[in-house]
């Protein structure tokens, strides 16, 4: 069975960037978070972010881009999670424009567990010994100056970032917990107070992003255990908890269930994970959590593929039929082996275009659902 750090689904570099150049789905995440701005205010000196799961930095880049309009003078802090060294790299070199625009910024990376990155504090006195904690202030007050020093930090996150293999999942562990801080140099009298501190970080926030976090295939219980209850009781008061995962029913799952007609990897919707967190967390009524039910025309959002009508005539392109069918096998979390059967023959091809003819285009459905922390 996985354990804690083996939540996300780390699937093919290639396949997972294909997906995110070819679909909406970044920007609907992004878009569906900043919805939850407009309920949330700022805590004690800042606005608190913690990103779940930051991938390639795409949506927070997004949601921060939401985070300047309504809260264009007040400092914010993000604490990112990521495991992947090059999608840590990516992260951090998105957030040189957000240095520029919003100057009370503080950025920090870590690649530890659920249980420990929201209170960056690792969970045994060996791994504290180990931790990398590293400070890097920029100098200078354009994007173009905060590139160039983000980019040489990159032999630092290299050597920061090393990870070795379960033994049981074969998915990467961090070789030791790190964190990096960083910040503008010509602002820090100011932002000091909120910058973290080996040993010394609160660890709550105004808002928590947990956008597909979790592999869909594990129980409702692994969720909840390993992810969304540590994740929830991070929040301030007054925070929200967004979690994005996908639904289904939608084109994307007829071609997988065309492929492979017993595939159900979305049997557990939000319901099931809201029923398991009351079960589990018998400290949420305490901590003043409520698990907000919305319904459907709520909670459902979709998300394209992007093509244009000259695509979808008589004669379907190469490229367009395969990111089709990358972008619903990525969604499904199909595993390379059984892809690789499935693409023995011409079949697949098939399967796609009659699929994108008869919607005239491909989408996705994701859901979403929030966990509130009320005033104290």
């Amino acid at each position: 069975m996985a354990t804690a750090a083996e939540t996300r689904f780390f699937d093919s570099r290639e396949r997972y960037r294909m997906f995110v150049s070819t679909t909406t789905e970044k920007w609907h995440v992004a878009q569906r978070i900043g919805r939850e701005l407009e309920l949330i205010s700022p805590g004690a000196g800042a606005f608190r972010v913690f990103d779940a799961g930051l991938g390639d930095g795409t949506v927070l880049d997004h949601v921060l881009r939401h985070v300047h309009v309504r809260f264009k003078h007040v400092p914010v802090v993000v604490v990112g999670k990521e495991i992947s060294l090059e999608d840590a790299r990516q992260s951090i070199t998105r957030m040189a424009d957000r240095f520029q625009e919003h100057p009370e910024f503080v950025m920090v990376l870590t690649n530890m567990l659920y249980r420990e990155a929201p209170q960056l504090a690792p969970s045994t006195s060996e791994k504290a010994e180990a931790l990398k904690f590293t400070e890097v202030a920029l100098e200078g007050d354009s994007a173009h100056e905060f590139e160039q020093q983000i980019r040489a930090m990159d032999p630092q996150l290299a050597n920061d970032w090393q990870v070795r293999t379960s033994e049981k999942t074969g998915n990467p562990l961090y070789h030791h917990p790190a964190v990096t801080v960083v910040y503008r140099k010509d602002r820090e009298f100011l932002l000091r107070p909120l910058i973290p501190e080996v040993g010394h970080w609160p660890g709550e926030y105004d808002l928590v992003i947990a956008s597909q976090p979790y592999r869909a295939r594990t129980g409702p219980q692994f969720k909840v255990k390993n992810v969304i209850a540590p994740l929830a009781r991070a929040l301030a008061p007054g925070g929200r908890l967004i979690a994005i995962q996908s639904y289904g029913n939608d084109p994307g799952m007829e071609i997988v269930n065309a492929v492979w007609p017993d595939e159900n990897p979305f049997a557990v919707n939000r319901h099931a994970i809201f029923d398991e967190a009351r079960t589990q967390m018998t400290d949420a009524k305490e901590l003043g959590l409520e698990f907000l039910s919305m319904p459907d025309a709520d909670a459902l959002f979709n998300y394209k593929l992007h093509t244009m009508a000259s695509d979808l005539g008589d004669n379907i392109g190469t490229s367009l039929s395969m990111a089709a069918w990358n972008a619903a096998v990525y969604v499904a979390q199909m595993d390379d082996d059984r892809i690789s059967e499935a693409m023995s023959d011409g079949k697949y091809l098939d399967i796609v275009h009659e699929v994108l003819k008869r919607h005239d285009g491909l989408w996705f459905n994701d859901e979403s659902y929030v966990i509130a922390r009320g005033h104290d």
